[in-house]
């Protein structure tokens, strides 16, 4: 089977690989149709992911199809399309056992601690694969960006009378600002690209868009909260300066919670901190009933994602093309890979 393998930072190599075909017990085999591109995939081109070492299988967001089942397989069928939950867990350790499967232990995510998707077939856990009979593959390789938003937001607990700020309107960030919209809350997002703001107020109906600039970010919040602070602030640029900046934007007994990550530590006033009573949130992956609510969601209509996908890139040009979806000037809002 081809298959892409990111050598070291900047070098991807397509390969023949063999298939492992041999199926254990509560197994299946797929066949990879869509690949979605994560910031994931992008901060190991450029040797900036934790958690990370190489050569690596990139892919985790997928789009595929069943071809063959393992004995004792019985939530899906060989020919069912499916979305895959990339977050392979031990079953066994604390977090496990609370249910906390996003965040287990010995957590190993396809495609960051182990070898993803960026090949024709993949052999999972038949407990990590959920189909659907109405939605196309590139729909179910979006069900993970989405998750991460809707864990985000629920480990938030957002309700509708929440002033929300997200900080950053790269793909996760347009998942959180989905599942806050969905909740009620009024939402605004800040981003330093007037492009993805314009996307986010014409697509997604932010109620309020903030251009970062020379002036006073609180101030520019409070400008369009009529001169209140944000009840939830989601910062999803896994930016060092943002994440620490985002400490002052969030209103007296209010909620920040981290979606992107960095290689460091965060540090923060710690007077002001407690002043505020602020709650101070880690988000990590998504949970199960993340991905079935998801796809539910998607089937009727209430989470339409046709205007997510701005870049579709096939299998084969990827490595020529894989630096430049890089560039700002080319206004990716999310790319694809087509099998």
């Amino acid at each position: 089977m081809k298959t892409l393998i990111l050598n070291s930072p900047g070098q991807f190599q397509q390969s023949d690989t063999d298939v492992d075909s041999q199926l254990q017990d509560s197994e299946v085999l797929l066949k990879i149709h869509r690949i979605g591109i994560c910031g994931t995939d992008y901060h190991a081109f450029r040797g900036k992911q934790p958690f990370f070492s190489y050569p690596r299988i990139l892919g985790h967001e997928l789009g595929a199809e069943v071809v063959a089942i393992g004995t004792g397989v019985d939530n899906v069928t060989v020919g069912d399309k499916v979305s895959v939950e990339p977050y392979i867990n031990c079953g066994k350790c604390q977090a496990c056992r609370n249910g906390k499967t996003n965040c287990c232990e010995k957590l190993q995510v396809l495609g960051v601690h182990s070898d993803g998707g960026m090949r024709e077939y993949l052999k999972v856990p038949a407990n990590k694969v959920y189909a659907s009979k109405s939605l196309s593959y590139e729909q179910l390789a979006l069900v993970e960006t989405l998750g991460i938003g809707s864990h985000a937001v629920n480990r938030a607990q957002v309700q509708a009378n929440d002033l929300v700020l997200v900080i950053g309107a790269g793909p996760i960030g347009l998942s959180v600002i989905q599942f806050a919209k969905l909740k009620g809350a009024k939402v605004a997002v800040m981003d330093m690209n007037e492009g993805r703001l314009a996307f986010c107020k014409q697509q997604l109906k932010v109620d309020e868009t903030i251009l970062l600039k020379d002036t006073d970010p609180v101030e520019a919040i409070r400008g369009v909260l009529d001169g209140d602070l944000p009840t939830a602030v989601f910062d999803a640029t896994g930016n060092p300066a943002s994440m620490m900046q985002a400490f002052k934007y969030v209103a007296h007994g209010g909620r920040l919670t981290f979606v992107g990550l960095f290689q460091g530590e965060v540090t923060f006033n710690d007077p002001e901190f407690h002043r505020k009573e602020v709650t101070l949130l880690a988000s990590r992956n998504a949970l199960p009933e993340d991905f079935h609510s998801i796809i539910a969601a998607m089937e009727d209509g209430t989470l339409d994602t046709h205007p997510w996908v701005s870049h579709r890139v096939s299998f084969d040009s990827l490595i020529d093309s894989f630096e430049t979806l890089l560039l700002p000037e080319s206004r990716v809002i999310k790319a694809v890979i087509e099998l």
